[in-house]
């Protein structure tokens, strides 16, 4: 198990082990949700997006859509 600790800010590292087992790079969105008392984080990554590509049967707009949104938001 790792700890780590909340900043002034309410920033937290992400151990390198995770961010290497989990492909998160500088500028990877990441999505926090509550779920059974816990808070959860998941990468947004292409291969999440990628993996679940196929399920709304949008056959591959969506992931299109994604794909150009995150696009935008890198160039913020």
């Amino acid at each position: 198990m790792q700890v780590t600790h909340v900043s002034e800010k309410g920033q937290v590292v992400i151990p390198a082990e995770f961010r290497d087992k989990f492909g998160i790079k500088k500028g990877t969105s990441v999505k926090f949700f509550e779920k059974d008392g816990e808070i959860r984080l998941v990468p947004m990554t292409k291969e999440l997006i990628r993996k679940n590509c196929g399920i709304l049967g949008t056959k591959g707009k969506l992931l299109k859509l994604l794909a150009g949104e995150k696009k935008v938001e890198r160039e913020f």
